[in-house]
C-alpha cells in the first residue's frame, strides 16, 4: 500500500500518526514539508481531497499567522494559500494520502479513517494515550 505522509519530526501528532502507520507494517513517502514544500498544485489538492476549506487547513499556533493579518476575512483561497507556500509552517499537519483518501490526521486517530490496516496491532501514542487496544479496537 502506498502511504504518503506530509510529516513534521518537532510536532507530537505528526509523530504519533507516522508511528501509527509504522506499526501497520507500512513504510510510508515521509516529506518533511518545512524542508520540502508541496507545490501549490499539490497542496490544492491536499486540501480540497480532505474536504476541508483553505483556512481549515491554517496552522494559528506557533505560526505567523497573526503577524501577517491571515485572520482578514477578506483573504481570499489564493492569497491564503500563497503564505502557507511562502510559510510553510503555516500548513498544517499531518496529511496523510493513501488509496482510501486524504486526512488532515488531526488528532492523529483520524487516520484510521483512511488506513483501517492501522487496527491490526496496538497502538499508544506518545502521551500514553491507547488508541488501538489489545483486542484491536479503536479506543475512543
Amino acid at each position: 500500500m502506498r502511504v504518503t505522509i506530509y510529516h513534521n519530526p518537532e510536532c507530537g501528532t505528526s509523530r504519533n500518526t507516522l508511528a501509527m502507520i509504522r506499526n501497520a507494517d507500512i513504510e510510508p513517502t515521509v516529506i518533511e514539508y518545512l524542508k520540502t514544500p508541496p507545490s501549490r498544485e499539490i497542496l490544492t489538492k491536499l486540501i480540497e481531497e480532505s474536504g476541508l476549506s483553505v483556512r481549515e487547513a491554517i496552522r494559528q499556533k506557533g505560526t505567523p499567522y497573526a503577524d501577517l493579518g491571515l485572520d482578514n476575512p477578506v483573504l481570499n483561497d489564493e492569497q491564503l494559500i500563497d503564505a502557507m507556500l511562502d510559510h510553510p509552517i503555516l500548513i498544517n499537519r499531518p496529511f496523510v494520502v493513501t488509496p482510501i483518501g486524504v486526512r488532515l490526521c488531526r488528532p492523529s486517530e483520524v487516520l484510521l479513517d483512511i488506513l483501517p490496516e492501522a487496527l491490526t496491532k496496538p497502538f499508544t501514542k506518545e502521551d500514553g494515550e491507547v488508541v488501538i487496544d489489545e483486542q484491536g479496537k479503536r479506543v475512543s
